[in-house]
């Protein structure tokens, strides 16, 4: 089935302060590089059939590019982003001002959280990452707005700051995620939940392999992520790798720059 995407094209985006360890200032980025490989990102989703809206870059915002921060969408109603650095702050207001001006449901946060960066949802549950940039309350706030589960899952290595560099839904049932991302307690409660999930080594975690998106058939990865791409062609999924290179400079692959619109306003 088609999905529909929001997308915010990396019109500004520079690496000119560090909230992550991915991010170096001393080194920068090349944004023309950037938008190119945003516009292979955008093209590979039209070519599946997915449909992309956008949302306008605003200027002194380089990491608005990384739309999946930006708010979390369920049955079309949506719960905003509160981000916690001060750098990104004005992310928050601009993203949930571009669902309002189209009449969807929203809510304005109290508590801190980045969006689908932390909530990752399956068909009957949302996980929920919390650690580096999501308060556990806000797991709580989320679940009595949107009316589903919301199981907290505690990340432990800095590099995986956000759930969606450490795990992604391979479809409404199954995951694929790296164990040593997460507390021990949170490895527990994945394997009861997901037996039969994929499992990722260092190396493909290390080149975020896992800030992948999956439509239940096709999933577009970071292309350096070779053996997770082997272990998702022997399930059966059809892979689609991307070069995101310079955005990952930011810590950000095909996910981050990824929101997804579920259900209608």
């Amino acid at each position: 089935m088609p999905k529909h995407f929001l997308m915010c094209r990396p019109e500004y985006f520079t690496v000119e302060y560090a909230i992550n360890p991915w991010m170096h200032p001393e080194t920068g980025a090349d944004r023309d590089v950037a938008v190119r490989q945003w516009e292979g990102l955008k093209a590979a989703y039209e070519e599946l059939g997915h449909e992309v809206s956008l949302i306008d870059p605003i200027e002194g915002l380089p990491d608005m590019v990384f739309a999946a921060n930006g708010a979390l969408v369920v049955d079309g109603r949506v719960y905003g982003a509160r981000f916690a650095y001060t750098e990104r702050g004005p992310e928050g207001p601009a993203y949930l001002r571009w669902f309002t001006e189209r009449g969807y449901p929203t809510r304005q946060p109290r508590h801190v959280n980045e969006g689908e960066g932390d909530f990752l949802t399956l068909d009957d549950v949302i996980l929920a990452g919390t650690g580096f940039r999501t308060d556990v309350v806000a797991h709580q706030e989320a679940q009595e707005y949107l009316g589903l589960p919301v199981i907290s899952l505690k990340l432990i290595d800095p590099r995986f700051y956000h759930l969606d560099t450490a795990l992604f839904p391979l479809d409404g049932r199954n995951v694929a995620y790296y164990p040593q991302a997460f507390s021990e307690g949170s490895q527990a409660v994945l394997r009861r939940m997901f037996p039969e999930a994929v499992l990722a080594s260092a190396e493909d975690a290390e080149v975020l392999g896992l800030n992948a998106v999956s439509d239940g058939t096709n999933v577009i990865i970071n292309a350096e992520a070779w053996g997770l791409q082997l272990e998702l062609k022997r399930r059966g999924y059809e892979v689609i790798p991307v070069d995101l290179s310079e955005l990952r400079k930011a810590g950000g692959g095909p996910k981050c720059c990824t929101l997804e619109i579920r259900g209608d306003k």
